[in-house]
Formats: C-alpha cells, sequence, structure tokens
C-alpha cells in the first residue's frame, strides 16, 4: 500500500494533512501532467457541524489509478511508495490533483 499524504484541507476525509478514507481513486485516463490528475474522491467538507474529529487517518492506502501514462501506475494500482495530492480550497475534485504523477512518456 502507498503512503497517503493530503493537503486537500477542506475534504470531508482530511484530517491533519491525511486522508481518514482506507482507498482513493485517482483521475485523469489521459493526463500527461500533474494537474490532468484528481482525486476522484474528494468529498468537499460542509462545515453544518458534521466533522470527522473522530475519524483516524490512514497512511497506508490503496490508490486505483486511471492515468495510463504515470510510471507508478501499474494495472490500474498506484504502485509509488509515498503519493502527495493537493488542491488549496477544492469544491470540486477537479481542483485537486496528485502531485506525485510522473509521465511514463
Amino acid at each position: 500500500m502507498t503512503r497517503l499524504d493530503c493537503s486537500v484541507v477542506n475534504c470531508t476525509y482530511n484530517k491533519d494533512d491525511s486522508c481518514c478514507k482506507d482507498n482513493i481513486h485517482v483521475g485523469g485516463k489521459n493526463a500527461k501532467v500533474t494537474d490532468e490528475t484528481s482525486c476522484e474522491s474528494f468529498r468537499e467538507r460542509k462545515y453544518d457541524g458534521a466533522s470527522n474529529a473522530d475519524s483516524i487517518p490512514s497512511k497506508p492506502t490503496e490508490i486505483s489509478c486511471d492515468a495510463e501514462s504515470c510510471c507508478y501506475n501499474h494495472a490500474c494500482k498506484c504502485a509509488a511508495d509515498q503519493v502527495r495530492v493537493s488542491g488549496s480550497n477544492a469544491c470540486s475534485c477537479k481542483n485537486t490533483e496528485c502531485t506525485t504523477f510522473d509521465c511514463k512518456c
């Protein structure tokens, strides 16, 4: 499994720059650069009293990946030891990206 660090602080799964979801999905089937990828698992945090305060971040995370040209993509699974997802002020998955993406082209 991959170590996942996430700076998308307004995602409902984010707690202390970590993801509380034990698996995520990275999109960007035809991506050639980082900003053509996205965390499809992103869900905007709604400030309605609900929180993830009791959630436990899951550093080892299974990552499925559509980015066919990423050198870490092996049979639609991420093989990187560590992955960083970013997207400050994201309000949809399109505002996020996998900054670990590395095009093998």
